[in-house]
């Protein structure tokens, strides 16, 4: 069974080698992927001498088109277990078997990694809490399941999920609630367990100062496309 990690990076040339080492320490021998979206610094310089297979972008297309240019890899080399972790340090690392020993249960397509479930005391701006109390909303009313951590970009995913996530349904623009409301219209089933994260070292985010009000209007307006779609039929095959 092949398992890879995927990393999504814009300018993280501080971070990138601390959480690349941190990952193979946790997960000895699995692959590493490192989209570089279009950075301007050295992140794929170090990433490349870290050991981790790297994919340029020509420029910044954004975290979800990265991600989706990660899930296209995995899905053309046969990958049959997913694991996205951020590139600021903000995930643990050590967490990673654990998402990884949860999806091979073989009773969920995708393991989300919830802050909110684990002891700690990590803090959110207002306005972030709020849109996340917003979508955990939207995402209770529109499939019947309680997500605590809808924004969590920590997850692991098999191979009904990678190869939703390849496809042109994956709305790369602004993957959270809008993509767990997707995969659910598709049989995907979803669990969410434990992890730690913590708090980015250089304030960066791209859910900070007023930047929620403007991706909130936006994630309603890529649910309700969501939505309007026709129910796919379920194929568990």
């Amino acid at each position: 069974m092949q398992t890879v990690i995927l990393i999504p990076a814009y300018n993280e040339e501080r971070n990138i080698l601390s959480t690349i080492s941190a990952t193979q320490q946790a997960v000895p021998g699995v692959d590493i992927v490192v989209i570089d979206d279009g950075s301007t610094d050295e992140t794929a310089v170090i990433a490349r001498q870290q050991g981790a297979t790297v994919l340029s972008l020509s420029f910044n297309l954004g975290y979800g088109a990265a991600l989706q240019t990660g899930f296209r890899y995995a899905q053309m080399n046969n990958c049959h277990e997913v694991v996205q972790i951020d590139a600021d340090g903000q995930h643990d690392a050590d967490c990673i078997p654990n998402l990884l020993d949860e999806l091979r249960k073989a009773d969920a397509d995708v393991i989300i990694g919830s802050r909110f479930l684990a002891e700690g005391n990590y803090r959110l701006p207002l306005l972030r809490l709020l849109g996340i109390h917003i979508m955990r909303a939207l995402i209770r009313l529109t499939t019947g399941q309680i997500i605590t951590d809808p924004t969590s970009g920590y997850q692991a995913l098999g191979p009904r999920a990678i190869a939703l996530c390849a496809s042109e349904a994956y709305p790369a623009d602004y993957p959270d609630a809008d993509v767990l409301i997707m995969i659910h219209r598709r049989g995907v089933r979803v669990r969410e367990i434990p992890v730690r994260m913590y708090q980015s070292a250089d304030g960066k985010s791209m859910h900070s100062g007023l930047r929620p009000v403007w991706y909130m209007f936006k994630m309603l307006l890529s649910i309700l496309v969501t939505l309007l779609r026709p129910r796919p039929r379920t194929d568990r095959g």
